[in-house]
């Protein structure tokens, strides 16, 4: 059977990056409509992105409505506020959020209606030439057919998917990484291992993407916790954007299994970044899971050193898993209820969150049979 990997069309990577791309942003368009937030609004890359512009003659204009948890209503408003000034290519600076805003305007400036339209089916047709430049290394949204966008009205988090969400350029330019705080190193640099992990162990693994997942696991399990101690480290910063590059393009054609499908439901609901939530589930649902695959789960233990050849693959894959853990206790990962969730609150909402995820599908991926009760329990012991 023939196997499909989808990756943007062109990838830039390295410090000033950015510089390389100013060619290509004449090519897309002649009015960009940047997506970015408040705060990134006001860092040094994204003055330099609107300095090609202006250099290049590219008119453009700046939505920085979208905050870390982007929902239908933030997207609504960016489609009007597209067609009003009439643009006609987008271009993201900033983590997941924006880039994954990006694409659902995108997809409705050409396509109508509303986003919650188009869940549980696959986005098609042309759409805006899209360009996507991270300030954070973990969503690997960049280089991904998917964006989650938070229903407001139903309280749930919408995976929305198509190849052509895919950015048509990728900017990776580790520099504008150096800005991220400790916390947001942490929570997107789990959020790439969780990546790394699942679709290394996913359903629909394949050789490149095995490839690709099993480099992004090694570099972050050396260079993330540098990074965590060590914001300024050049090194460390670079190594991790091409780590989260590499785990979203391993997503974007072998997908997330049961973490994400988990956290979601957690984002939506207690409104826990992304990452961080991935990173409160990670040992437990990988735990539960690496009996389905213990060979590959055994894989990755002895590729970072916590095994060696001579454990048998249950033991390398036991050991492992306590990497993970070890990796989440390094970067700080707080309990829920050190988060500041009640217990009583969290419970009460375990069973809608169960039946989200198993609707989500991505718990369906992942190599062992998992039901709304295995997910239940898992929920119920991130209290223990």
């Amino acid at each position: 059977m023939g196997m499909e990997f989808n990756a943007p069309r062109r990838i830039l990577t390295g410090e000033g990056c950015l510089a390389d791309a100013e060619k290509y942003f004449s090519s897309m368009g002649k009015k960009a409509f940047i997506v970015t937030g408040k705060h990134v609004k006001k860092l040094e890359c994204f003055t330099q992105v609107m300095g090609f512009l202006d250099k290049n003659g590219i008119q453009y204009t700046v939505y920085s409505g979208i905050t870390g948890e982007p929902d239908d209503k933030m997207i609504d408003e960016g489609v009007k506020l597209y067609k009003r000034e009439k643009c006609d290519f987008l271009i993201a600076v900033g983590g997941g959020s924006p880039m994954d805003s990006m694409k659902a305007i995108a997809a409705l400036v050409t396509n109508g209606g509303k986003i919650s339209d188009y869940m549980g089916k696959t986005i098609t047709g042309k759409i805006p030439p899209m360009a996507a430049i991270p300030t954070t290394a973990g969503t690997g949204s960049e280089a991904t057919q998917f964006t989650v966008i938070t229903d407001s009205e139903k309280g749930i988090k919408m995976l929305l998917k198509g190849a052509v969400l895919v950015p048509e350029l990728a900017v990776i330019d580790p520099v504008f990484t150096i800005s991220s705080p400790k916390s947001v190193t942490a929570s997107t640099g789990l959020d790439a291992l969780t990546h790394a992990v699942e679709s290394y162990t996913s359903r629909k693994a394949q050789p490149l993407t095995d490839t690709v997942s099993l480099d992004a696991v090694k570099r972050i399990f050396r260079y993330l916790p540098v990074a965590y101690k060590d914001g300024n480290n050049m090194e460390a910063r670079t190594q991790m954007s091409i780590a989260a590059l590499e785990a979203g393009m391993a997503i974007n054609n072998a997908s997330v299994t049961i973490v994400h499908g988990m956290s979601r439901p957690i984002g939506a609901l207690f409104h826990v970044p992304h990452g961080l939530s991935n990173a409160m589930l990670l040992e437990k649902c990988m735990s539960f899971a690496a009996d389905g695959a213990y060979g590959k789960f055994a894989e990755l233990g002895r590729a970072i050193g916590a095994a060696d050849s001579a454990m048998s693959d249950r033991s390398a894959a036991e050991a492992f898993v306590s990497a993970l853990g070890e990796m989440c206790s390094i970067c700080e990962v707080p309990t829920l209820l050190e988060y500041g969730i009640d217990k009583s609150e969290f419970m009460a909402a375990a069973d809608k969150m169960a039946a989200d995820a198993v609707v989500s599908g991505s718990p369906s991926n992942t190599i062992k049979e998992i039901s709304k009760e295995d997910i239940l329990e898992i929920y119920a012991s991130l209290w223990n």
